[in-house]
């Protein structure tokens, strides 16, 4: 009875935390380029400072593999994170001067981009653990991400987006506190090594899945970071933007409940071409919209790009690379999806929608995705049977 209390608080822990952490996601992803953009910073400064982080996140999700395998407490590697996002935010509040927010973003991502990846580690871990699907926890980050979404459009339109960082700075408090009440779920992983991504690129076809991940990385990155922009730019109002990011977070929690059921039913190569597709006509449509209302509705298209193409990324990720080297494989991949992916749609996008317009880069974006989606059933019908 006492081990089976102990399972449930640090499922309700973890699960929390889960949804602390897309709280400050929603903030970070919608709400920051519109304080960047009320202080008055072009499209190509914004983009700059979200290809900072990008490029810093290639070392840092390597430097947090490391020390997590090393150290085996993967709980108290992300204790350090959040406290580093703390003091970042922090010296940022006061802060106006374009070089100054740019400098201190790039530090602020830097322990913010290890997150996602070292919490999908824990979690997998934990799911094994506590004989639960990785979706059915994973969905309480989706919860948190939709719920703060419009929690905070509506605030924020109310009290005026320089209050953006004091809810930046409460919700990864929040995560902090909940961080130092998990247990430690890391058991006998492999260590992190140099040697071991070397081995994992090597082989022709997890180099080519990590290509295809970063191509529709770069597609989704370029909506992520560009969507509220465009919004704005058509007249939606903050409230009305918080609308869009809880379209697209509340469309993908069904999404996580039929993967955890029926997911292992179907192959991940020909999943991962339709989510790419998906992708395509998402951007393609974003390329041609010009309503507000309009950006709401196709933000609900994520259950069927994002929320199929993660799990589903994920779940190949574990086929393609071995046991022993899961802990690299994984580091590997949130350094494509975060840090290579952001990188290149901040500086791209940045340089060519000041230049061409926003229209350009979705269609870009869109481009992109068909590219992968080709890629993935070429991959598919290439494989041996069985």
């Amino acid at each position: 009875m006492n081990g089976t209390s102990v399972k449930s608080g640090q499922l309700a822990v973890l699960r929390s935390l889960h949804f602390m952490n897309y709280a400050t996601m929603v903030l970070v992803v919608t709400f920051f380029p519109l304080y960047f953009d009320d202080l008055g910073f072009t499209k190509l400064q914004i983009g700059t400072i979200y290809s900072i982080g990008p490029l810093l996140s290639i070392f840092s999700n390597l430097l947090a593999g490391i020390a997590a395998d090393k150290s085996k407490a993967l709980r108290r590697v992300l204790n350090l994170i959040f406290l580093g996002q703390i003091i970042a935010l922090a010296i940022l509040l006061p802060q106006k001067e374009f070089t100054v927010v740019a400098v201190l973003m790039g530090v602020f991502y830097f322990f913010q981009t290890p997150v996602n990846s070292m919490m999908d580690s824990l979690t997998l871990l934990a799911a094994n653990r506590m004989n639960r699907s990785f979706p059915s926890i994973r969905m309480f980050g989706s919860l948190g991400y939709a719920v703060s979404a419009i929690a905070f459009g509506f605030i924020l339109k109310a009290i005026g987006s320089e209050w953006t960082m004091w809810f930046g700075l409460g919700t990864v408090l929040c995560s902090l506190v909940l961080s130092l009440l998990l247990q430690n779920f890391q058991a006998s992983l492999s260590k992190f090594s140099f040697g071991n991504l070397w081995l994992i690129l090597k082989r022709r076809e997890t180099f080519f899945f990590f290509c295809l991940v970063a191509l529709v990385s770069v597609a989704h990155r370029m909506n992520e970071g560009f969507l509220t922009i465009a919004m704005r730019e058509s007249g939606a109002s903050s409230s009305m933007i918080g609308a869009a990011s809880l379209a697209s977070s509340v469309s993908e929690i069904p999404m996580f409940f039929l993967l955890a059921k029926f997911g292992h039913k179907f192959r991940e190569l020909p999943l991962l071409a339709f989510a790419s597709i998906m992708y395509m006509v998402r951007l393609y449509l974003l390329s041609v919209t010009h309503e507000p209302i309009a950006f709401v509705f196709l933000q609900m298209m994520h259950c069927v790009t994002f929320g199929i193409y993660y799990i589903t990324a994920l779940r190949y990720l574990q086929s393609v690379v071995p046991d022993e080297f899961r802990s690299s494989g994984q580091a590997l991949f949130g350094m494509v999806w975060t840090g290579l992916a952001g990188l290149i749609a901040g500086t791209l996008g940045g340089w060519l929608s000041d230049v061409y317009g926003l229209s350009l880069i979705f269609r870009l974006g869109s481009g992109f995705a068909l590219t992968a989606a080709a890629g993935f059933l070429l991959v598919h019908f290439r494989r041996p049977a069985g």
